[in-house]
């Protein structure tokens, strides 16, 4: 299945509900990191907020993370670093919008699937398999 990186067209109405409760906790993040120095900016319907260097407090409590989705928000360590992960967060939007709610469950499960396979669970993540294909394709 072809996933865009970069949406051509708005999602619905309903595919914003069906992701709602996800995007509220990364509503929260996100106003948490803006209260402390971090910056937001709306771009193709995904809120996308970022710190700077006076938000090094972002970098430490995101140390094993770059960028993290929460359904349509994307929170990155600063806006260089989202930047270069852009394409791949906005798989995981895309992700989002097929799977809603049911995606954090998902991704857990998909995480233990790989370490009962003796895999790692992020790299051997089934979802980041094919973020990081799609991203890298584009």
């Amino acid at each position: 299945m072809l996933i865009r990186t970069r949406p051509t067209h708005r999602p619905s109405v309903l595919t914003y509900v069906w992701v709602a409760p996800v995007t509220l906790v990364g509503l929260l993040l996100a106003i948490g990191a803006i209260a402390f120095g971090a910056r937001g900016k709306l771009k193709n319907g995904i809120f996308e907020v970022a710190g700077n260097s006076r938000t090094a407090w972002l970098n430490k409590i995101s140390q094993h993370y770059e960028a993290i989705t929460f359904g349509h928000v994307i929170l990155g360590r600063k806006h260089g670093v989202l930047k270069a992960y852009r394409n791949h967060e906005y798989v995981h939007v895309r992700q989002y919008e097929r799977w809603g709610v049911l995606l954090p469950v998902l991704y857990l499960l998909a995480s233990v699937w790989a370490l009962l396979k003796g895999k790692h669970f992020y790299w051997d993540n089934s979802f980041e398999i094919e973020a990081r294909a799609h991203s890298q394709s584009r």
